[in-house]
């Protein structure tokens, strides 16, 4: 199994264990995505496995749907995508991207790889549970962003700039001088550190 299959398993298995914390009160919760409830959160993670899906000409297998069964519809969104980490031939397979022509293994660690633990503090903090990025996601996920062209940045914090209705982050929220890493890179993503339901 290839380090990106391993690292997607990792934060695939963390956001899951959120799903299954969440009560079934608290699916209407309102996120710290302004626009999202905690269910709304999951069905769009369910929906960026369907967009790593498409350039290989496939989409998500039958499932509940989020509004049925939010754990159920993750489980096999999350299998459908493994299917490809554990492929070699269709991983190993380019496709045409907003950030350039890479393959779809690159694709799934760059994007929806990256959206979990991001998301997962989202879910996380919507439903009162412990919120705490792996440390190891936040040191990737800020040397990702650091390495971002300011007018790649400029065009994530445009809305609609990669399609109707799709926000890539926020507006930058200012972080204290001594946040800690993981509060300064949901702050430059767009969200507030300080957020509560």
């Amino acid at each position: 199994m290839s380090e990106t299959a391993d690292r997607y398993r990792r934060r695939a298995d963390a956001f899951e264990r959120k799903v299954v914390a969440v009560r079934p009160d608290q699916w209407a919760n309102p996120s710290p995505c302004e626009k999202w409830t905690a269910r709304q959160v999951v069905r769009h993670i369910l929906d960026m496995h369907a967009v790593m899906l498409r350039p290989l000409g496939r989409s998500l297998s039958p499932a509940p749907s989020v509004d049925e069964d939010p754990l159920a519809a993750f489980r096999a969104a999350r299998a459908d995508v493994e299917a490809i980490l554990d492929d070699p031939a269709l991983a190993g397979q380019e496709c045409d991207t907003p950030s350039g022509r890479v393959t779809a293994e690159q694709h799934i660690d760059q994007v929806v790889s990256e959206d979990l633990p991001l998301h997962g503090w989202d879910l996380a903090r919507a439903t009162g549970q412990d919120d705490t990025i792996d440390p190891e996601d936040v040191e990737r996920a800020w040397a990702a962003m650091k390495a971002l062209p300011a007018e790649l940045v400029e065009k994530f914090r445009t809305p609609g700039a990669f399609g109707p209705d799709v926000e890539v982050f926020g507006p930058e929220v200012k972080a204290e001088e001594d946040a800690s890493p993981q509060d300064k890179l949901l702050a430059f993503i767009g969200r507030d550190p300080r957020w509560r339901p």
